[in-house]
Formats: C-alpha cells, structure tokens, sequence
C-alpha cells in the first residue's frame, strides 16, 4: 500500500478517500469494532444515536461542504442548547433572552448598561476566569460557567487558558445559535452512514490494534498515517500529554422526554455536564408533535472522567492545551519532523480541538499535498 492508515475516523477516512481519489493504495484500520470514530452512531428504536456525544456538522468552507455532501444527504440543524440550573431554564449560549431571563433587560443598549456595571475589567487576561469575569462578570460566570468548566477539565477555570472558552459565542441580540457557519446540519442517515460512503472501496481491518504491530508496518506501506496520541507513538519518551475523556450512559424513554436536542448542566453538584435527547436532531414539525407521545426516545447523558482515570490514556478524546502542555506537544511536533515517513493527523495526532469540518479539512490538505 502508499499508505497504512491508523484510524477510521473523520482525519483518517478523509485522508483514505482523498488519496485512493488521486489513484494511491489504503489500508485502513481501527483498534475499534466500527468505523468513524467519535462520530459514530448507531441505529437505536429507529433514531441515529450519537454515541460518543452530541455532534452537529458546521462549516464555511465551500470544499468541505462538497466533499462531506458527497456521501450523504443532510439535513440543516441550528444547535441552540438551553441550560437547566436547579429548577430554571436558560437560553444559551449566552444571548439577550438569557440576560433578560437573569435582570428583566430587554434592548442591547439596556444590556450593555447592565454589563458595563458588573464586568471585571482586565486588559489581557491570563486564563479563563479573568477572561469571562471581564466579559460577563461575577453573577454569570458563577451560574453558568465556573461549575461546568471545573466539572468538564477537572480544573479551576483560573488554572485553564483563556483559549478554553474564547470559542464560545456571546451575543446582544435574540439570535441563540450556538454557530454562525453557512452550512449546520445532520446526515440524515446517519453519521456512519457518511463515513461509510466515505470509505467504499478501500480495504478496512477493524479490531486491530496498531502497537503490537508498530515495529513491522513497513511491511504494509511507504507511509504512515497516525491519528492516534502522538505521545503514544514515541513510547512517550517526551512525557505524557494531558486528555480528557467522557463516559456517556444511555436510557430508553416513551414520549417526548425533555423536548430539546440538548441540555447543559453548569451546576456543580449535578455529575453529568449534558444531556441529549437524539430523535430532536432530526424529526421536527406537527407530526412528530403528535406523534412524540407513543414514540421511543432515546436519551444520553456525559460524564467527564477525571485525568487519572484509566480511559483518557486508553481512548483519549480531548487535548488539553494549556501552557504546558502545548510546550510538550511542540518538542513532539519537532521530533515528528524528522520522522517524514509518518503523518500525523486528527484531534489526536496534531494535539488539536478540532471540529468535525477542521479534521476532514486538514486530512484533505495534507493528502493532497504529497
């Protein structure tokens, strides 16, 4: 084969179908029973299921949106989560319904006014919670965000980078979409459906676990694709990186069980930081109003699992970027240079947040590019 592709994932099937399209030969595998990745979904009482957590494909990237629409049909979804603090419930993100909800304003310029009292002001803030305090202030940030971040990173928002909650959208107007992307939708048969539209054609071996076969993968290819911990692949000779995990437990209900697509849960005292209910990111509309009361619905709920626990250096899913961290990954980075035979690629392999849009975006580049 040109190349040996460790992960079926969006980074690895991307870069598969992206190559085997400019005539080169893959070989896909996955230490997993399935393929694509986090993104996964299984078909559950006639609802695709995500089953690794919520996931809503956005983009402003025209190529991508093509490439992606190749595979698939889909459906548009705006993903407005609401937050649920005791017995109340928020419009989030953070939008002038919500602001009205907190202190009965109702204009932006009665916002502004409001916000110009309680803001913490600070020029360049060091890390997240001098960030919100001077964007929000004291009463918002304890109500929505101190509680989820520490339960979500198992750390105080004042240990994070500011680069943690820069993303998240805050707004003087009505508008509660979570992204402002051209393109926000679902595939409408499902995101393994997509991945395995993405892959047809190209040799897949699924269960298959890279590390006992490391040393002879010459044996299969020119060239390595790697979308596993780069950590892990260099026996972590540069010390370990940092990742969070989610464990996610799963319920099957009747009727229409909490009338929304997703909630937050900032509330410290409450273990989960989300839950989803599947069947809203696809079915809408009269008819699944009046059918929704003899209807399965299927429920999910995301635990994040502390650092020491044993899944986030078996199945990692999340970078942590802070300073140190982003310093160990960089000495990785420059080791990986002097290893040109093997790309590395996906949340995991280049140490990024990704998006679904930006880990096929960045498959497509670097195929293209050899």
């Amino acid at each position: 084969y040109d190349f040996l592709i460790v992960g079926a994932g969006p980074f690895g099937a991307a870069f598969a179908r992206t190559a085997t399209d400019l005539g080169k030969t893959c070989l896909v595998i996955d230490k997993r029973e399935h393929i694509a990745g986090n993104v996964y979904s299984k078909r559950i009482h006639g609802i695709d299921v995500h089953m690794y957590g919520a996931h809503i494909f956005h983009t402003d990237n025209e190529d991508i949106w093509e490439f992606v629409s190749r595979f698939g049909r889909w459906k548009p979804f705006k993903n407005n989560p609401r937050v649920r603090v005791g017995g109340n419930v928020y419009s989030f993100p953070i939008n002038l319904l919500t602001l009205h909800q907190l202190w009965g304003v109702s204009t932006p310029a009665e916002a502004r006014t409001r916000l110009d009292e309680v803001r913490v002001p600070c020029e360049n803030p060091r890390n997240a919670e001098e960030f919100l305090l001077a964007q929000v202030g004291h009463e918002i940030y304890e109500l929505f965000f101190r509680g989820y971040t520490k339960k979500q990173w198992f750390k105080e928002p004042r240990d994070l980078p500011a680069s943690i909650v820069t993303r998240l959208p805050f707004r003087l107007t009505y508008d509660d979409s979570y992204f402002h992307a051209r393109h926000q939708a679902i595939p409408v048969e499902g995101y393994t459906s997509v991945f395995a539209n993405m892959l047809d054609g190209i040799e897949i071996d699924l269960g298959v676990d890279f590390y006992s076969m490391q040393v002879d993968w010459r044996r299969f290819a020119r060239q390595l694709v790697f979308t596993g911990p780069i950590d892990r692949y260099y026996r972590f000779e540069l010390g370990r990186l940092e990742y969070r995990s989610l464990r996610f437990e799963f319920e099957t209900h009747t009727g229409d069980f909490q009338g929304h697509a997703v909630f937050n849960y900032p509330d410290a005292n409450v273990p989960y930081i989300r839950s989803i209910e599947h069947k809203h990111f696809l079915q809408a509309g009269p008819k699944h109003i009046r059918e929704a009361e003899t209807e399965r619905t299927v429920i999910s709920y995301d635990f994040p699992l502390p650092p020491d626990h044993q899944e986030n250096f078996e199945d990692p899913q999340y970078p942590i970027r802070d300073e140190v961290n982003t310093q160990r990954y960089m000495q990785y980075a420059n080791l990986a240079r002097h290893t040109p035979e093997i790309i590395f690629g996906g949340r995991l392999g280049e140490y990024r947040y990704y998006d679904i849009d930006q880990a096929i975006g960045s498959a497509i580049s670097k195929a293209r590019g050899l």
